[in-house]
């Protein structure tokens, strides 16, 4: 008798299920894309323990057919492909037909349905058996209730996590369906208590302030770009907001998150030198497409995709974040220390007795406000205008950013809230100068730091890191070109190595002679070098050779532009002025005027602040002048 057989379809089931369903969140994952793909406009999510005792997902979509309820928990049934051809036109989050048939296997589910025409039906699948099936008086749409998780299959259950880290990766789950779908009112409720609600009005914005927070949302910039075969769109964090992983670059093709090693590594080179090292940016974006140009089908979890035209698109990414954040200002301003502690949006809708935000209240609130500033013997108009005049992404105005006035505006006032979230960040200059505004320097702490002025406010320039950016740039474009001013030497510069350098060397000679370094053999593993371009740092010729080849030598497959870029950084921080220099009043505003006129004048190549702002109103708030 041959030993190869056929298996039954529950131990099929049981085995697809380990890829489909690793954990609760995957349940909820894929139960939330197939509520996405029946048109709903919103669903509701509550777990318990983590999701580890209970899972509910109910939405308002399309519901599920009687004669399709059974055969929708059969392996590889679906309703989203029929021919070969379909797989390369997928535009919806399921196509497989796994999901249900192998939630159903390793759990008992519990499904409620109704189309909004006739009665609707109610079925009990506990661990693949159809324990049930009736008629019910269901509501329009489609409720699925899963319970005991892998009690059937122990050793799977016992390598789950704690109920903390379950909820983790739930609320992850759920974070990213929200912002793929804003359009969908996404409410998560944990143990009884609200974790996460959604409006579904279509604005991202208020998505991602419901997510990551009111002071992150108003330092996020808006992304757009367009190709012949690709739209992206949605928002960047402003330097200042990093954080310490990848985990809060969200990427999602036609409404699909996936990860994607490629369109990462896009998005760091527009951030290049703004994040400090180790540092990654918040980023949300969508991209849309033909879904001829990407294969979805090619990971058990659809996270990750195959493009077409992959060049293309991390090119159009790289430059729609680049050109956000060359459209701002990204100078960050130092709040008041009562407002760094902004707690997240709350979900349940506040109680009030009155309208505080009628324009009646604002009024009184404004007549209030000038009453104080003339009790203190201050002119009260330039108190109540000086607050507006500031209206960039760090706006006095934050603190009215309470959790209950965040979500009593998300719903009755959306278009007040974008404008505050979203502010009007038209610039007053054209050219180099639009960037940083004219400021005039007052001093200098502890010989490193200028403190400088204008009308807005104070600022304060760490004076090593300004110079370093702007002989950056010039060393930059200098290692690009491709003749030098040479300076001939009287006496050669001598350097040796051991065999195997010497042979890493001479592999890379021609890299090294295109930004200005050139190395003749000069018997055994030593070269000479003649000459050197005049712009290298004066003083400090043969450590800059040194450090560059050494550069070569711990890379040894480095490529030219990696070389150049490290060689114009590693310039830049030897020739610039150090701390604890003193520095005439002259030498400050002419320190100022050349940051200015910087391409990238925000941060030093090694992506530390440049610029730290304090406003005039943040001041005075500090000083209790004003309230």
């Amino acid at each position: 008798m041959g030993k190869i057989q056929q298996l039954d379809d529950l131990l099929s089931n049981k085995i697809a299920a380990g890829e489909v369903v690793e954990r609760p969140a995957s349940i909820v994952k894929e139960l939330v894309e197939n509520s996405i793909d029946a048109n709903s406009t919103r669903i509701d999510i509550e777990v318990a323990e983590g999701g580890l005792s209970r899972i509910e997902i109910v939405d308002n979509g399309d519901g599920i057919e009687s004669d399709d309820l059974l055969t929708a928990f059969q392996r590889h049934a679906t309703s989203k492909i029929k021919h070969e051809n379909d797989l390369f036109h997928i535009r919806t989050l399921g196509f497989r037909g796994e999901a249900l048939p192998s939630i159903a296997s390793v759990s008992k589910v519990e499904v409620k349905t109704c189309t909004g025409t006739g009665a609707g039906d109610e079925l009990s699948i506990h661990f693949g058996k159809v324990v049930d099936q009736k008629k019910s008086d269901s509501r329009k749409g489609t409720s699925i209730e899963v319970t005991q998780l892998f009690h059937n299959t122990p050793a799977r259950l016992k390598h789950l996590k704690t109920v903390h880290t379950e909820l983790g990766n739930i609320t992850d789950v759920i974070n990213r369906q929200a912002m793929a779908h804003p359009n969908v009112a996404f409410h998560l409720k944990h143990n009884g208590k609200t974790v996460l609600r959604t409006v579904g009005n279509g604005d991202l914005l208020q998505v991602i302030a419901g997510i990551y927070g009111i002071s992150v949302a108003k330092k996020m910039l808006k992304v757009e770009k367009d190709t012949l075969d690709y739209s992206i769109s949605g928002f960047a964090a402003k330097p200042e907001i990093t954080r310490a992983t990848r985990q809060y670059v969200s990427l999602f093709i036609n409404g699909r998150y996936i990860k994607n090693f490629a369109i990462y590594k896009a998005i760091e080179r527009a951030y290049h030198t703004l994040l400090p090292i180790g540092r990654h940016p918040i980023v949300i974006l969508s991209i849309e497409l033909d879904p001829i140009l990407v294969d979805v089908n090619v990971h058990p979890g659809k996270l990750e995709a195959r493009f077409s035209k992959e060049q293309e698109l991390t090119k159009a990414i790289e430059d729609g974040v680049a050109e956000a954040l060359r459209r701002t200002e990204l100078i960050p301003s130092v709040t008041n220390p009562k407002q760094q502690s902004i707690p997240k949006p709350k979900s349940e809708q506040p109680s009030f007795q009155f309208d505080p935000y009628t324009p009646e209240a604002e009024k009184k609130t404004t007549l209030k406000f000038e009453e104080k500033n003339r009790n203190a013997g201050r002119d009260p108009v330039q108190q109540v205008e000086e607050p507006r005049v500031e209206n960039t992404v760090n706006s006095s105005e934050e603190s009215i950013f309470t959790s209950e006035r965040y979500e009593y505006r998300q719903q009755k006032q959306p278009e007040r809230l974008e404008q505050e979230l979203t502010p009007d960040l038209d610039l007053q200059e054209e050219g180099h100068f639009s960037r940083v505004p004219p400021m005039y320097p007052v001093g200098q702490v502890h010989g490193t730091y200028i403190v400088a002025q204008n009308e807005q406010g104070m600022y304060i320039i760490d004076q090593h890191a300004a110079q370093e950016r702007i002989k950056y740039e010039f060393y930059r474009e200098k290692v690009g070109e491709f003749e030098y001013e040479v300076q001939e030497l009287l006496v050669p510069l001598t350097f040796e190595f051991t065999h195997t350098e010497a042979q890493v060397i001479e592999a890379h000679q021609d890299e090294l002679a295109s930004i200005g370094i050139f190395l003749e053999p000069f018997g055994g593993n030593t070269f000479i070098v003649r000459s050197h371009p005049q712009w290298f740092p004066s003083g400090e010729e043969q450590e800059t050779i040194q450090e560059i080849i050494d550069q070569v030598l711990s890379d040894k497959k480095t490529n030219l532009k990696k070389l150049r870029e490290d060689a114009a950084i590693m310039m830049s921080c030897k020739g610039s002025i150090k701390a604890n220099h003193h520095l005439r009043n002259d030498e400050m505003t002419a320190l100022i005027e050349s940051l200015r006129k910087a391409g990238d004048p925000f941060t030093c190549p090694h992506g530390r602040p440049i610029i730290i702002k304090f406003t005039t109103y943040e001041i005075e708030k500090m000083f209790k002048r004003v309230m």
